[in-house]
Parts: C-alpha cells; sequence; structure tokens
C-alpha cells in the first residue's frame, strides 16, 4: 500500500510531464459539466474549477498557464456539448480546441493573480478580477456564430432559488460571477495561508450582498392564471413520419376538449407544411381550435415566403384561431450553426457529409414579435424557436415588448437519449426568473416544462420518453425584474474591472522599468542557468 509522500511524488511525475499534464487539464475543464442536467449535481458548481485552477497556479511559466488554461477550456467545451458527438462526429472536436482558445487569457489571468505567495490585497483583486476574466470567455463564445450561450456556468444553478433571485437582478451572467467568485476563494483557502483572511471576508460579503438582493430586490407580483395546454406527440420515425406526427398531434389535441383553455401549444417542427399552402391543414387545426375553445400555436419547418418575398426554409411560429389562421406568426432568427445552417458555406460546406449538419441552410427571420390572444383576455405571449430560448436577450426584448407568458418550442429528437433535453428545459427556469414572466418550453419530442415567474416550477415535467398532453394552471404577474430594467449590466462592470486591472498593470510595467539602473540588463531565466549567465556577465564586464 502506497504512502500518501509516494502518491504525491507519482502525481508530481504524472503532472510534471507534458501528457500527463494535458490529460489533467482536459479532465480538470470537464468536471463543471456534472452540475448541469442530467447529472444536475448543482452545488458541484462552486468547486468544480477549483482543480483547474490549482494546476494553472502551478505553472511554471505564462506560455504553461496559457496552454493548461486552453486544454481546460477545450475539456469544458467538449462536456457540455458531448451530446453533439453523434452528428458533428470528429468536428466537435476541432471546434471545442478553437472555442477553448478563449480560456487561455483567463489563464495568464489566474496565474498573475494566484501564483506564488499571495498577499492579502493580491486576494481581494484575484477574488473580483478572475470571476470577471470568466465572464468575458461567456460573454465572447455566447455569439450565435460561436455555438450560442448554451452550458454558462451560471445555468446549472436553475434549480437554486437564491441564484434565481439573483438573476432577476443581473441575468444568469450574475449568477456565473458569483459561482467563480466562490470557487477562486476556495482555491485561496487552500493554497495561500497570507489571504485566507480576505477570501474569508469576501465570502461573507458575498452572502450578506446575496442575503440583500433577496430581501430588496424588486420582483413582479401575481396578476392571474392562465390555463395553458402543452402537446408533445413523442417520437415517431420511419415511412410517413411527418403525417402521422400531424394525426398523433391531432389526436392529443382533441382529447384537451372541455378542459377551459386559454391556449394549445405543439412543439418545433410539429408542421412539416407551410399552413397558408395548404389551407386543408390550416382548416383542420382550425377545427381543433373551435373544439378545445382555445388557439393553437404551431410551428411550421417548410419551404416558405416571408413578408418581404423571400422564399426558402423557415422555422415559423404560427398562431391559429378558432377562423382559422390568425396573421399571427414568427420566424426563427438566431439559428443553429451546422444543425440549420453551414457557417462559410463554401469552406466549410464538407462538414454536411461527416454527420447530420443542416443540407440546405434555413432562412432567418427578421423581427421579434409578440402575439395577443383574444379568446384570454388579451393576453400577450412572446414566441421563441428551440436554441433561442438559451440567449437572455431575446426573451428580455419579449418582455420589454408587452410579453406576458414567454413560450419556447422545441424538439431534440436527434439528441433524444442524452443530456441535451434536460439541459435545454432547464434554461426556462433562468429565463423566467430574469424576466418575472413565466415561461412555457414546449417540445415536439425531449422534456416539456412549465415554470412560474420566479423560475419555479409550475408543474411536473412531460420527459421524453413521454407522448400525451398536459394541462399547466400557469402563474401570471405584473411588474419588472431589475434585469429588464437594466439590462447586461454585469458585463460592462466586468469590462470595466479588466480594463482597470489592463491599465493598473501597465502602469506597474512602466514603474519597474522606470526603476531599473540606467545600463542595467535585466533577463529572466531558469534557476539552473543563473550562474552560467552571471559567468557570461562577469566576462563582458558588465557584472563585478
Amino acid at each position: 500500500m502506497r504512502t500518501g509522500a509516494e502518491l504525491r511524488e507519482r502525481g508530481g511525475r504524472i503532472l510534471g510531464s507534458p501528457l500527463g499534464r494535458g490529460v489533467a487539464a482536459l479532465t480538470a475543464g470537464a468536471l463543471p459539466a456534472l452540475a448541469f442536467p442530467a447529472p444536475s449535481l448543482w452545488w458541484f458548481a462552486y468547486v468544480a474549477l477549483v482543480p483547474l485552477m490549482l494546476l494553472i497556479r502551478s505553472a511554471g511559466t505564462g506560455r504553461r498557464a496559457a496552454l493548461d488554461a486552453w486544454l481546460g477550456g477545450t475539456g469544458y467545451m467538449l462536456a457540455v456539448h458531448h451530446w453533439l458527438m453523434p452528428s458533428l462526429h470528429v468536428f466537435i472536436v476541432v471546434l471545442a480546441a478553437l472555442l477553448g482558445l478563449l480560456w487561455a487569457p483567463w489563464g495568464l489571468l489566474v496565474a498573475r493573480l494566484l501564483r506564488g505567495q499571495v498577499s492579502g490585497a493580491a486576494a481581494a483583486a484575484a477574488m473580483v478580477v478572475v470571476p470577471c476574466g470568466w465572464l468575458m470567455i461567456e460573454l465572447v463564445r455566447s455569439w450565435e456564430g460561436l455555438g450560442g450561450p448554451w452550458g454558462l456556468l451560471g445555468a446549472s444553478q436553475w434549480q437554486v432559488t437564491p441564484a434565481l433571485r439573483l438573476a432577476s437582478v443581473g441575468g444568469v451572467w450574475l449568477v456565473s460571477l458569483m459561482v467563480v467568485a466562490v470557487n477562486t476563494a476556495l482555491t485561496l483557502l487552500l493554497v495561500a495561508s497570507a489571504a485566507r483572511t480576505a477570501a474569508t471576508v469576501s465570502l461573507v460579503v458575498g452572502a450578506l450582498a446575496l442575503g440583500s438582493v433577496w430581501v430588496w430586490a424588486p420582483q413582479p407580483e401575481r396578476s392571474g392564471t392562465a390555463r395553458i395546454a402543452v402537446v408533445q406527440p413523442g417520437v415517431v420515425e420511419g415511412p410517413g413520419s411527418v403525417q402521422r406526427r400531424l394525426a398523433r398531434s391531432e389526436e392529443l389535441t382533441r382529447s384537451l376538449a372541455g378542459r377551459d383553455l386559454d391556449l394549445v401549444v405543439w412543439g418545433e417542427s410539429s408542421l412539416g407544411v407551410d399552413p397558408v399552402r395548404r389551407p386543408d391543414v390550416a382548416a383542420r387545426i382550425a377545427a381543433l381550435s373551435r373544439l378545445v375553445g382555445a388557439d393553437v400555436l404551431v410551428n411550421a419547418d417548410a419551404r416558405q415566403t416571408d413578408g418581404s418575398g423571400r422564399t426558402g426554409i423557415f422555422k415559423r411560429a404560427v398562431l391559429v384561431g378558432p377562423q382559422g389562421l390568425t396573421g399571427d406568426r414568427y420566424d426563427k432568427m438566431r439559428l443553429v450553426p451546422f444543425g440549420e445552417y453551414i457557417p462559410a458555406r463554401s469552406a466549410l460546406g464538407w462538414a454536411t457529409s461527416m454527420g447530420k449538419a443542416a443540407g440546405e441552410d434555413r432562412l432567418r427571420g427578421t423581427r421579434q414579435v409578440t402575439m395577443r390572444l383574444p379568446g384570454a383576455d388579451g393576453l400577450r405571449v412572446g414566441p421563441l424557436v428551440c436554441f433561442e430560448s438559451a440567449f437572455p436577450d431575446m426573451s428580455r426584448q419579449l418582455t420589454r415588448d408587452g410579453a406576458q407568458l414567454l413560450i419556447a418550442q422545441s424538439s431534440t429528437a436527434s439528441f433524444q437519449h442524452g443530456w441535451a433535453p434536460g439541459q435545454h428545459a432547464s434554461l426556462g427556469a433562468l429565463r423566467a426568473a430574469e424576466n418575472g414572466r413565466p415561461m412555457v418550453h414546449a417540445t415536439l419530442t425531449g422534456v416539456s416544462a412549465v415554470y412560474g415567474p420566479h423560475g419555479e416550477s409550475a408543474g411536473p415535467r412531460i420527459g421524453t420518453d413521454t407522448s400525451g398532453a398536459a394541462v399547466f394552471d400557469v402563474p401570471l404577474a405584473r411588474g419588472t425584474t431589475l434585469y429588464v430594467r437594466l439590462g447586461d449590466w454585469p458585463l460592462y462592470g466586468a469590462l470595466g474591472v479588466l480594463a482597470a486591472f489592463c491599465a493598473a498593470e501597465a502602469v506597474r510595467s512602466l514603474r519597474r522599468r522606470a526603476a531599473q539602473p540606467a545600463g542595467a540588463v535585466a533577463a529572466v531565466v531558469p534557476a539552473g542557468e543563473a550562474e552560467a549567465v552571471g559567468e557570461a556577465l562577469r566576462r563582458s564586464g558588465q557584472v563585478r
């Protein structure tokens, strides 16, 4: 049996080798994925970054620290997007490695602030600057063209009530800041005895701030209830699947007759035809609307024409009432890279031969819309389609436009047996809490869920193995949250902190250079070469 000293020595040898250290960095970077659904170990998010930060801290050079962070970021992206592997195959590794480069500057930041003997002042700076650096990673990779805001660290706290209250103040960004700050404090407590007081004080201050948010942050007030039905036909495969799926959706909708509904929601791609070009299909759905006494929100994935005359494949939310098409529709604006379009198709079109990448690019909508339900006391709903529920700014804009209920129509048929359906459904809780508006996440296949205006569950989920319909009494609310009023202020604050830190570092560097004696030679060399360098300087006459 090995002793503790032997195990530490063996671990040191492994981390001392480039291969062992690289594997350790990849593994450490992947750990936070366990905080998201399906594992949903939300508490693990508060310690998951500590191994990676310790590894970066032990790097001997800035180059090694940046490399460790890059590999850690690659591991993170692979872990939170692993469900894409059946679709993109080896290309997902390439994408993860490219996006992992965003972590390299953060690695330099961690090494600069946490390496060596950390003073109390340096610890206080690290508690602020390191989380802000992480937030910049999340900001840049949240761009739609880079894959969008999937797997933001703050989103792992979707079922934690205090974190949801924090989201109502600063969105998911503020929650991410809090999670990374706790990881930074724990790292300091482990490695820097001189900084433990500062780290402890920072944790206490953070806890008091969270308590203040809980007490003083304005929250929307309850203003009634809407009865919303979700229809989930489930997986329908094989020849004629589009027609059989429509028939199943109709059957489930008919079962809702007499339930005193305000709206029936079908999932993404519930129609494989354009209801404008197929009046027979529109008439069938209108008959269902008359039967259940409520409008039906469907979603068509078909070749259609928009208001400007463009013709192509749109993902379109369409509202159908008792008299037929109401004229309310919304075309999906933010498309899934490779899944719904190929970025720079002329150069990357070969990706279609490697997996389930889009054979033809979908067209984008040009604006967000809200839809009024005349049969539900004028209830105004804001539709989103699938991937768009991951973008905080889209649901915020709908809320500012007057939406009282947020609706995301989704389908995860390609990833039915992975972690993606649960993680996608969990995003609704964050969007509801951020905006103080209930959210309905209705899927064709996957996990359907409904959340109240504080992010709380409004009823049992409909799981991936279910083909059925469910009715939810959804609590409505009036008033707005601070996030709706102030927007993404944590991002701007983080940019300001990093700008101030870089300016301070630049001033410190200039002062250090100015303090050097004229003619002095400054060099940074490995300890083992110090004697050789000194001898060379003596021979040259620069050192006596």
